[in-house]
């Protein structure tokens, strides 16, 4: 029986739905030692914006139960060694290759988008609206539905190359932020982002992450995140990646029933860097115990 692991997010065809997620495995080096990164459906890269960002002050990392708390504040080497640096050790390793982008300007969403337009082998963007605006006083760019159309519909005339913006779980209504970004133009989204949670230090009564609050991801955001991929899928044609808490072959399989294409591994590639393509064996097991031909069919697959 033979197995088609492949996927399609826009005119982009993965050879399997495995992506590593952003700013879990950098831009690929040290992950790289443990895992084949070739194999894999795509490496979607840390963060890059127009200039160097040093991120927020230590502590930036802290594990809670089920997960773990991240405050880095977008710290990454810029596009200049972006381009120079990176994307030429990920040619070398044939991965593919997503790049995710961060912005605290509109202009500078546009303006990465355009001078990474022209490296071949950037396959897609994300875009992670996520961020600060620093025009409108630091509010979140992907919290403001407004926001999130303008940023798809003039990165979209920027390329042609496939579009994911990469929506917050912090809103009421995800659904409705994942049609504004099918209207302008984007190709799929991402979901979801991190929720905003905190950690004390019960001695000393201060925060044990200096930004305060921090990005909590892992296992204790799953089912939000199943939650979140089927509110979308009910209610916008879209290809959704899966995102949130993702640790085995299992929870792909039923991130795909509830609407996923494809999805992203993140905090389990710090408790096993090789777990992306022991899932991937796995989904081949699977697949042939269940007689599935096509991985594909599974997405969206629910019976509610």
């Amino acid at each position: 029986m033979n197995i088609d692991l492949s996927v399609n997010i826009g005119s982009l065809k993965l050879k399997n739905p495995i992506l590593l997620a952003s700013g879990t495995v950098g831009y690929g080096n040290e992950i790289s030692e443990f895992t084949d990164l070739s194999k894999i459906g795509a490496i979607v890269t840390k963060s890059i914006s127009l200039k160097p960002r040093k991120g927020n002050p230590p502590q930036r990392i802290v594990e809670t139960p089920s997960g773990m708390l991240n405050a880095i504040g977008l710290a990454n080497v810029g596009l200049e060694a972006f381009v120079k640096e990176k994307i030429p050790f990920l040619e070398k390793l044939n991965a593919t290759i997503i790049c995710n982008i961060a912005a605290s300007t509109l202009d500078e969403y546009v303006e990465c988008v355009k001078i990474l337009e022209y490296e071949k082998s950037i396959k897609a963007f994300e875009i992670n609206v996520s961020c600060p605006n620093v025009k409108d006083g630091g509010l979140i760019f992907g919290n403001d539905i407004n926001w999130v159309g303008k940023i798809t519909e003039q990165v979209r005339k920027s390329t042609s190359k496939p579009i994911i913006i990469k929506l917050s779980p912090n809103v009421p209504n995800i659904s409705d932020f994942a049609a504004v970004a099918k209207k302008e133009g984007a190709d799929a989204v991402s979901a979801i982002n991190t929720l905003v949670g905190t950690s004390f230090d019960i001695y000393t009564r201060k925060p044990k992450i200096k930004n305060i609050t921090g990005g909590l991801s892992g296992p204790a955001i799953k089912p939000i995140a199943l939650a979140k991929v089927l509110e979308i899928k009910r209610n916008v044609d879209i290809p959704i990646i899966g995102v949130g808490g993702i640790m085995n072959w299992k929870d792909v399989v039923e991130f795909m029933i509830v609407g996923a294409t494809a999805i992203q591994i993140g905090t389990a590639n710090f408790i096993n860097p090789n777990v992306s393509n022991e899932i991937i064996n796995d989904l081949y097991k699977f697949c042939s115990e269940q007689k599935i031909e096509n991985i594909s069919s599974l997405t969206g697959s629910f019976q509610i």
